[in-house]
């Protein structure tokens, strides 16, 4: 039986991986369940599933969701703060971390788990876009078993050779192809983006995502950080990663061999199919996930991608190759953007503006430590709100 820590209980990743889980409960034990500020929807699945521990981001928070949970008789003890997610995702009785919070919070408690030698079901990217050197070797000196939950990247996982160790020339790879869907806008006029809403950013046409997330997609950075996600998971040189659209989103993405074949990962776009793959690894289990049918389908489309449309995209592959620090302030400087948009403080098209000015004046140095990589994200985030404040306010 796995004992679970999840990282972002209370997201979209959290909230299907719980549904997973109780389709199993032979094979899954809940150590800790951790949120942000969602205490009633913490408050309810500290309910259903009797976790040992409960986290949440403030003092208060955590005080009113305890005595929620006296009153209710669950013998749930609650914590809040960035110390207790560190402590709950590097406890010696968890085998498993789900790794879902979204954004720069998920790193320290993702990278302890790393140094702690976990079971890491990967789904924050943050942890590999910021720290990716770092992170890998961590993971590689202390054992921690890396399982990718992003559908692209669980999709790669599923179609290397088995137990790929990263050489990709003895593997006989080519290429990995990641898929993505273009978002709401893959066919919108550019002229019309500029009035894009928060709302229409959020409206993905095939997923059910956050909303960081979802604006991530519609401007395409989400699958430029991929592109930096899957250097780092696969030990694969950026040149021989491609983005492809794939509006349909049934394909999640493919290896291309040398010999000429190229092996694809298909299924329903149900984030459930890749945490349970990662959940059940080696073996296969039920995920609540309709067959897909082909019939139905129809057909499959593919498209290059419009770097003009998209900027974003071209930004993460530009920070990837300065290497360094270039794709922390990347990261950081679209945080703030995003929050900005979702805010109404920023128009759709000045996402990218503000992350470029950003990656310009911020300074990029060797990210060497976690303190260096921490000290360049604050900084960058500083600088954005500093941009955000002046050229870029409305």
């Amino acid at each position: 039986m796995q004992t679970l820590t999840i990282l972002g209980s209370t997201g979209s990743i959290g909230t299907s991986t719980l549904d997973v889980v109780r389709r199993h409960p032979e094979r899954y034990r809940l150590h800790a369940l951790c949120a942000h500020r969602q205490i009633d929807r913490l408050f309810e699945q500290c309910q259903s599933f009797r976790p040992a521990f409960a986290v949440l981001g403030d003092e208060q928070l955590a005080e009113t969701l305890q005595q929620r949970l006296d009153a209710e008789g669950i013998p749930t003890e609650v914590r809040y703060g960035a110390s207790a997610l560190v402590e709950l995702a590097s406890a010696p009785e968890v085998t498993t971390v789900m790794a879902a919070i979204v954004g720069a919070a998920g790193l320290p408690p993702t990278l302890a788990a790393a140094q702690a030698g976990k079971r890491i079901l990967l789904a924050n990217k943050e942890a590999l876009v910021m720290t990716g050197d770092l992170f890998m070797r961590a993971a590689r000196a202390h054992g921690a078993c890396l399982l990718p939950v992003d559908s692209e990247h669980n999709a790669i996982f599923q179609s290397l050779p088995a137990h790929y160790a990263g050489d990709f020339s003895a593997a006989g790879v080519r290429r990995l192809l990641l898929t993505a869907s273009g978002g709401p806008f893959r066919s919108t006029p550019r002229a019309d983006l500029a009035k894009v809403t928060p709302e229409q950013a959020c409206a993905h046409p095939n997923w059910v995502m956050g909303r960081k997330i979802s604006v991530d997609s519609a401007t395409m950075m989400n699958k430029g950080l991929e592109v930096i996600e899957a250097r780092w998971l696969f030990n694969m040189p950026a040149t021989q990663i491609q983005v492809v659209v794939h509006p349909q989103s049934v394909i999640h993405s493919l290896v291309e061999y040398a010999d000429g074949s190229t092996l694809a990962q298909l299924g329903n776009p149900d984030m459930r199919t890749p945490i349970a793959h990662c959940l059940a690894y080696p073996d296969r289990i039920d995920a609540g996930v309709a067959s897909l049918d082909l019939f139905k389908i129809g057909r499959l489309e593919f498209e290059a991608p419009d770097f003009e449309r998209f900027p974003c995209l071209r930004l993460a592959y530009e920070a990837l190759a300065a290497g360094g620090l270039a794709p922390t302030v990347l990261n950081a400087a679209n945080e703030i953007a995003v929050e900005a948009f979702l805010g109404r403080q920023l128009a759709f098209l000045s996402i990218p503006e503000l992350i470029e000015r950003t990656l310009a004046e911020a300074p990029h140095g060797v990210a060497d430590s976690i303190d260096s990589v921490l000290a360049a994200d604050a900084e960058a985030r500083r600088i954005a709100c500093g941009l955000l404040a002046g050229a870029f306010g409305q």
